[in-house]
């Protein structure tokens, strides 16, 4: 695999290689992730020959889909007088502006302006950023030359992951959002000494209510953590640079032929939509095949009707950070209360963790390791030197949570 650079170099003398939760343009920390593929969106929430506006990272954006189907991403205003481009008109391959009819295709470059001299339009072009639809995502890469084509500009393949390219398997796309800074959820994916705290009344975890000890080390794409018990129970579960979580989940909804709990694997990634905001879009592969998958739809269906007709778990959780409620009043059946209580745990942070003033410890071995590969790329980055070629494989070990 080729080896990355961050392509011009650029210096900041006041960096700080700690800094990972602001990811603004020109921030360090925004400049690093921008040189990696991240979703934007759920496929089936863009239909052909619709526009939507989108943020990432403190950046708003045009996301639109083709009337033949193609994704693209392109500026959030119209050159022309700036209104917001997303409520215009999808022509073709093309978006048309609401304000005054300027039209733009795939690449941004402006095809047609209604009330100008017809050489004119050739001279307009507006950013643009290379889009793939893979897995029911659809991803952007957002890296410094994206928006310009630029020939010399290094642009990553999206990486892949065969596991879930499956097409026996059952494969849901679900996605959340969190009022807090995307690092809040990462970090405490690597802490798993808050499962019998956090999670002390979720039926989902029971199993886990022993403190672990942690320990973890480096893997080809990051971290691998493990989360050991009295007993030899061993929880493993990876980590990947920059903001991805691979771990096995058993789900409630339906059981195999022998009574086993039903795996899913499932793959996050937490993406900034500012520095107090992220959306985590999460790939559920599940072992379904067969005559289980009419079962597991259904199930999931159910599931879904039943949480539509409860209080939202953001609700739930505020009232609890109030003061409203206590903990222990959340309802112990409901299906997505470990969300509610991660909601709690991480927003109940800060919306932007602090992490002067933590005391970190051996359970925290996980966040440390993850905030030295981080700080240690920050620096790479920094000096334009080259960054590791951060690799995903089928290989990595996780066991069932």
């Amino acid at each position: 695999m080729a080896t990355r650079t961050n392509g011009t170099r650029r210096d900041h003398p006041s960096a700080r290689y700690s800094d990972f939760a602001h990811t603004g343009p020109g921030t360090l920390a925004g400049r690093f992730m921008r040189t990696f593929w991240q979703p934007v969106a759920r496929a089936r929430d863009l239909p052909a020959g619709h526009a939507k506006p989108i943020r990432v990272m403190s950046e708003d954006f045009t996301l639109y889909r083709g009337e033949e189907g193609t994704p693209h991403l392109v500026a959030f205003r119209c050159a022309h007088r700036g209104t917001q481009l997303s409520t215009g008109w999808v022509e073709g391959d093309c978006i048309r502006c609401f304000y005054h009819g300027w039209k733009y295709d795939g690449s941004g470059q402006c095809v047609e302006q209604p009330a100008e001299d017809a050489g004119f339009a050739s001279k307009v072009k507006i950013e643009s950023y290379p889009c793939e639809e893979y897995l029911g995502l659809i991803f952007a890469y957002l890296g410094e030359g994206a928006e310009r084509g630029d020939t010399g500009a290094f642009r990553p393949p999206l990486p892949r992951y065969p596991r879930w390219e499956s097409t026996s398997r059952q494969l849901d796309i679900i996605t959340y959002t969190r009022d807090c800074n995307f690092m809040n959820n990462i970090e405490n994916n690597l802490d798993e000494a808050h499962l019998p705290f956090v999670h002390r009344t979720s039926r989902m975890h029971v199993e886990w209510q022993d403190v672990p000890r942690i320990t973890c080390e480096p893997s080809p794409w990051g971290a691998t953590v493990r989360a050991s018990r009295p007993g030899g129970r061993e929880h493993i579960y990876q980590f990947g640079m920059p903001n991805l979580l691979y771990t096995l989940i058993a789900i409630g909804v339906v059981q195999n032929a022998d009574g086993a709990a039903v795996h899913s694997h499932m793959l996050s990634w937490r993406v900034p939509i500012d520095d107090e905001r992220h959306v985590s879009f999460n790939a559920m592969l599940t072992e379904v095949a067969g005559d289980q998958v009419p079962a597991f739809r259904a199930a999931m269906r159910r599931r879904g009707e039943v949480l539509a007709s409860l209080p939202s778990p953001e609700s739930l959780a505020a009232a609890v950070m109030r003061g409203e409620l206590k903990t222990t009043d959340l309802p112990t059946d409901r299906p997505d209360l470990p969300n509610i209580q991660d909601y709690i745990a991480q927003v109940g942070q800060g919306a932007i963790r602090d992490v002067d003033h933590e005391r970190l410890g051996t359970s925290d071995r996980g966040v440390i390791l993850m905030r030295q590969l981080w700080a240690r790329e920050l620096r790479a980055f920094a000096e334009g030197k080259p960054l590791t070629p951060w690799r995903y494989s089928d290989d990595l070990p996780a066991t069932v949570e």
